[in-house]
């Protein structure tokens, strides 16, 4: 079986699941802007990483451009955020980004990283945004995500482990 990993990363955890998950699989690890479809194409499984931002999986816009030319193929998505897994927000990902042509993919998820520091002006300035308007909430009334935003501050914190790509290897595995 052959197979590749790409990923699009901003701030680097879907780059290190990826990794990840290249050295346990032995496939490939290639950065989604260098990535070619037809080299792509050439492999029985594709696994795509990406961050979550603003509800959207990055990269999943080479899944849609090109899923014509992947009939056949296996393949996974694995996402990453800030926030801790919780069913009801991943129901919500899965249901806003694999529609259609992708709504038969399976889906991953792992927790990513926090830093505001090396976040992009405009990052920094939305969840600094958002952070004020979360504040407001009461405690109790916060989702998961609020929580994990509050709790993160303006730290820099790093939630990524390798336990989180076991469900991926896993399936690779037995399918």
């Amino acid at each position: 079986m052959s197979g590749i990993v790409l990923y699009q990363s901003k701030y680097g955890a879907a780059k290190k699941y990826a990794e990840w998950i290249s050295e346990e699989t032995g496939f490939g690890c290639i950065e989604l802007k260098k990535a070619d479809i037809k080299q792509t194409a050439d492999h029985d499984t594709l696994v795509l990483c990406g961050g979550i931002y603003a509800s959207g999986i990055s990269g999943l816009s080479f899944l849609k451009k090109n899923i014509g030319r992947l009939s056949g193929k296996k393949i996974l998505v694995f996402c990453c955020g800030a926030s801790p897994y919780d069913e009801g927000a991943f129901e919500q990902i899965r249901n806003h980004n694999m529609k259609e042509a992708l709504a038969e993919i399976p889906l991953f998820y792992g927790r990513g990283s926090y830093d505001m520091e090396a976040m992009s002006f405009t990052d920094r300035t939305l969840c600094g945004m958002l952070r004020k308007a979360v504040a407001k909430k009461a405690p109790e009334d916060l989702e998961v995500w609020e929580k994990a935003l509050m709790e993160a501050g303006g730290s820099k914190c790093d939630w990524t482990d390798r336990k989180y790509i076991e469900p991926v290897i896993g399936y690779i595995n037995s399918h």
